[in-house]
């Protein structure tokens, strides 16, 4: 398993989203997709106490809480690599030093552990001075109830002047990066922000890389799709899309393989990419996904993918 950039966490290059448990996925469905990924090595799952707040009768917590019984149940708390994340929760809004510590303790509780493993800033709180919040993450890290932290959503300017921060104030530096990139979404990421990764040294770890289901092959004209996510996929659909699509079929045909896993793979061999988050609410989707991790494009692969997913717009 590769390592987490310069901290002493092995991860699996496939990460599990749990964003789908307690949400499209119940606790069963649930349990059943976080055995199947753990039997095929899997040790990586990313969550966020925020998940499922967007669910009518949901607070957020919903998530933490289905992985954590399911770590209890399995015992298996040592073989795993929790990443959750503060400051999008509705009632835990914000990444001051107050709310940092508040929400910390209430996922370890959901969690049912006493360490979080990698700790995201979920998104950036320009209300809160950046050494304020880095402060908090600090002293958490310091008395073992997280062992690293990382920022999620973050522009390039604002990581570069948390880092610069860290350093001039000796406070936790974050590790990684968790931004939005996919083969349909490239912009965000393919500029200052893939810049600032590479001259850091920060691994990415990118979220959305199946562009809401886009990228499994589901979605083509003329079909419907049953799913939360089927109006958000849809906005792909078009020239560049279907050629982005006629590509992965060509390829995933040439190694008998999923059109998700071909997906995944090119993400995954992009400068910085550590391990792509892809989330699944039942075993059999994420058995579409497992291929990846046996999977290896070639140079003419991953050229023809960039050529078919390049914006041509000026």
């Amino acid at each position: 398993m590769p390592r987490l950039g310069e901290t002493a966490l092995d991860v699996c290059h496939l990460c599990l989203g749990g964003n789908v448990f307690g949400w499209t996925a119940d606790e069963q469905a649930s349990f059943a997709v976080l055995d199947a990924y753990a039997e095929a090595g899997g040790n990586f799952i990313d969550t966020a106490d925020s998940y499922s707040a967007w669910v009518p009768g949901h607070g957020g917590g919903e998530s933490e809480t289905t992985i954590g019984r399911w770590i209890a149940a399995r015992g298996n708390r040592d073989q795993i690599v929790i990443a959750t994340k503060v400051g999008q929760k509705p009632d835990r809004r914000g990444l001051s030093a107050p709310n940092i510590r508040a929400a910390a303790e209430e996922s370890l509780e959901r969690l049912q552990t006493d360490r979080i493993d990698l700790y995201y800033a979920h998104i950036d709180d320009a209300e809160t001075p950046l050494e304020e919040t880095l402060n908090a993450f600090t002293e958490l890290i310091a008395e073992g109830k997280v062992g690293y932290v990382a920022a999620s959503n973050y522009g390039a300017e604002r990581l570069t002047e948390a880092l610069r921060t860290s350093e001039r104030a000796g406070l936790a530096r974050y590790v990684a990066l968790q931004t939005h990139y996919s083969l349909v979404e490239r912009d965000l990421y393919e500029g200052e922000l893939l810049a600032v990764c590479e001259g850091e040294r920060l691994p990415c770890i990118p979220y959305w890389v199946l562009a809401m289901g886009f990228l499994t092959g589901k979605y083509r004209p003329g079909t419907t799709v049953d799913s939360p996510r089927a109006g958000g996929a849809g906005q792909y659909l078009d020239d560049r899309g279907l050629a982005v699509l006629a590509a992965l079929d060509a390829i995933a045909a040439t190694h008998e393989t999923t059109v998700a896993a071909v997906a995944l793979a090119w993400t995954a061999a992009q400068p910085t990419v550590l391990s792509p988050i892809a989330s699944a609410r039942s075993s059999e989707q994420l058995a579409g996904l497992l291929p990846m991790l046996e999977l290896e494009l070639t140079a003419d692969e991953l050229a023809a993918l960039d050529a078919a997913s390049a914006d041509d717009e000026p």
